[in-house]
């Protein structure tokens, strides 16, 4: 299939609009129009990781984190960087990053966390909002059905786990076509009055252009009576990090150890002990100290994540245990999510997962 095809497919599930601003996620080596046989899936993109790629005739690699964060402006090879952005370009392999979109969304990284740890009742412990906008129609009654169902196919009135959703009323809307008008209704000169119902849909703002488009060209009027409105709801399938429950309460030390057990760790980097029991707990891959404030006020008994400074740990405040498991051991199971998420589309296509231990961090013991 076509690279386009594959990372389309990737993009329904994690809408590059849901990356942060910082983020460079989505198609980095590669033209989207190329055809590709196999993929290789990795956390990181390095030259080992190409390297890998090449001997097991991988067309594409899919990673997590994206080889190219800031602008390149020279190809020398001076770093592993540039060095690895070269090879897969001299042997023809794309690039492919799904980053903090992945991280932003329900069932992705921090969903696969939540997943390990058995976590009841899961929930985004961050919810973003600003994402959905509001589109309302005026639409001649002869014309609701085929206009409403092009919205619906453009992803238009789709909330949670419910699609095809609208809200329609009845009225009816005067007009008057004047010289130049090309009416579908009425004449040019005279005033019209049209039985109208006007829809209501939501939808994500980043399908806006699609579902304008698609209005424009099923709507019958020369003229389309519309407008569009930014809604401040937060939703509850975007976001940073999940919070959920544990299935029996443990002591402050068995969770550590179900902690270490569930996620296959060697380490875990932690805040003093409270005396309470873990029965809550919220989680963030990677560097997630940014929500340490949104997992105090959900109630979290321990919140588990990576990259913790020194100082840092000092904000739990005997409030909450902090559990910094390691950034490369908190998205290890990124590479099996994506796997999944694939396979479950593209049933006959070659995956593969990397053996390429990518993770910078060593531990001596």
């Amino acid at each position: 299939m076509k690279i386009r095809e594959l990372t389309n497919y990737l993009e329904s599930i994690a809408p590059l609009s849901y990356q942060e601003s910082y983020d460079n996620s989505g198609l980095i080596v590669g033209n989207a129009d190329d055809e590709i046989t196999k993929a290789l899936i990795s956390l990181d993109c390095t030259e080992s990781v190409v390297d890998e790629a090449i001997a097991k005739g991988c067309d594409i690699i899919i990673s997590h984190h994206p080889i190219v964060f800031k602008g390149l402006k020279k190809f020398n090879g001076q770093n592993y960087v540039e060095r690895t952005v070269i090879k897969a370009i001299k042997n023809n392999i794309a690039l492919y990053a799904i980053h903090t979109n992945l991280d932003n969304v329900v069932g992705g990284v921090s969903s696969k966390i939540a997943d390990k740890l058995d976590l009841q009742t899961p929930a985004i412990l961050n919810p973003k909002s600003g994402l959905l906008k509001k589109l309302i129609v005026y639409v001649p009654r002869t014309a609701v059905e085929p206009v409403r169902q092009a919205l619906f196919d453009a992803g238009a009135g789709h909330i949670g786990n419910y699609d095809q959703c609208s809200y329609n009323s009845a009225g009816y809307g005067t007009f008057r076509p004047l010289d130049g008008a090309e009416p579908t209704i009425g004449q040019v000169g005279s005033q019209e009055r049209v039985e109208e119902t006007r829809i209501e849909v939501i939808y994500p703002a980043n399908l806006e252009r699609a579902i304008v488009v698609a209005l424009l060209s099923s709507h019958p009027y020369e003229e389309v009576a519309h407008h569009i409105v930014a809604l401040d709801n937060t939703s509850h399938y975007v976001g940073s990090g999940i919070i959920g429950n544990l299935p029996i309460p443990l002591s402050e030390a068995d969770f550590l150890a179900y902690l270490k057990e569930k996620l296959k760790l060697n380490v875990i980097r932690y805040t003093q002990f409270s005396g309470k029991e873990i029965s809550r707990v919220a989680v963030c891959g990677g560097a997630g100290g940014f929500l340490l404030e949104h997992a105090k006020r959900s109630g979290a008994d321990v919140y588990v994540t990576a990259d913790y400074k020194y100082h840092e740990f000092f904000d739990a405040e005997g409030q909450i245990v902090i559990a910094d498991i390691g950034h490369f051991e908190s998205e290890q199971f990124t590479q099996e999510l994506l796997f999944d998420i694939i396979q479950k589309k593209f049933a006959n296509f070659a995956l593969s997962i990397t053996e390429t231990d990518t993770n910078p961090i060593k531990y001596y013991s």
